[in-house]
């Protein structure tokens, strides 16, 4: 990576170098609903901004991501993988990683650019160790941690690729482009982030055997501005009204795959939580999970009078105190 193509993460998110993993929640919450495709229809620039943002989450809300980026900047990247980022000094037996720009340069040299495939966008080479007779590479090897055997397989290659959540939830078909190859990929239904999809000879090319290894795409879902994740299941905050609340009601809720009528018993409190089963994301090899329905009680800012009468009918009618329980508190 270029000096002129680094991300700074902490600016992406608006935060401090500093700030807290809530504040760094916060903020990425923020801004993610601000700028979802789903809320900014056709608009390229909040869909960039998007990725950006859920880019930027990834590194600094795991802890282990955001040391290497705080410890390496723009070669976070390399280091978690083994290498020496360039500009590093005096490497094994007094190697000179500085003379390279950059990680690439370096790789690029080292495995003669075999095949004239570049390594580019988000495409990781992973080097299996071989178990055969090694020669010529063991210094390089305790830099990699993998081994460049004279047997060593070929090269198995990781990428990762976004998805919606309704994409996820499907399945969709996906054509990418990855060092300048087409590559047709069958997402299946109930894809979540960190799951991976092995694509079988799609890999890079072994600079010894000219065989290709595997591709491995990780999936990472786009939040939803209404769907979120508790493990397997799925939960949603479902506003009502307080008639409904209080005398109880049949209500439609959203749920992956349609609407379903939920029933609320007398009597329910906003904050209070039911359970659709069933309806949650789909398990490939244990069926649905379940939905869960946060209730929030949401009274009307502006009154007809028809409805203020009734109100205020209600409160000269009603003997409920809420605050009874809490009129004697003190210090």
């Amino acid at each position: 990576m270029a000096a002129t193509d680094f991300k700074d993460y902490y600016e992406i998110l608006g935060v401090s170098k500093t700030a807290s993993p809530d504040e760094i929640k916060k903020a990425y919450r923020k801004l993610a609903r601000k700028y979802h495709p789903d809320l900014n229809p056709g608009d390229k620039q909040a869909e960039q901004r998007f990725k950006e943002i859920n880019e930027a989450n990834e590194v600094l809300s795991d802890p282990e991501k955001r040391q290497k980026y705080d410890q390496f900047g723009q070669y976070w990247k390399q280091a978690s993988e083994g290498g020496v980022p360039p500009g590093a000094g005096l490497g094994v037996d007094g190697f000179d990683f500085g003379q390279y720009s950059n990680f690439d340069d370096f790789i690029n040299e080292l495995l003669g650019r075999v095949g004239g495939r570049e390594h580019t966008g988000r495409r990781v080479y992973t080097y299996r160790t071989s178990t055969g007779p090694r020669s010529g590479f063991s210094d390089f090897e305790d830099m990699f941690g993998g081994g460049f055997g004279t047997q060593a397989p070929a090269p198995d290659t990781e990428a990762a690729i976004t998805l919606t959540m309704s994409e996820g939830f499907h399945g969709t078909q996906k054509r990418l482009q990855l060092d300048g190859e087409t590559i047709n990929v069958r997402i299946p239904p109930g894809a979540k982030s960190g799951s991976r999809i092995r694509i079988k000879g799609k890999g890079q090319v072994s600079p010894f055997s000219q065989e290709r290894g595997d591709l491995y795409l990780t999936i990472e879902l786009m939040p939803h501005p209404f769907f979120q994740f508790d493990g397997d299941d799925i939960v949603c905050e479902v506003p009502i009204t307080p008639d409904e609340a209080a005398l109880g009601a049949k209500i439609k809720v959203p749920t992956p795959d349609g609407s379903v009528t939920m029933t609320l018993p007398t009597g329910v409190q906003s904050g209070q939580s039911l359970r659709l089963r069933g309806k949650g994301w789909l398990r490939p090899k244990d069926g649905r999970a379940d939905q869960i329905v946060k209730l929030k009680i949401v009274v009307p800012k502006d009154l007809s009078t028809a409805e203020r009468e009734c109100y205020e009918k209600l409160r000269a009618a009603s003997s409920f105190n809420p605050r009874a329980a809490i009129e004697e508190v003190r210090l």
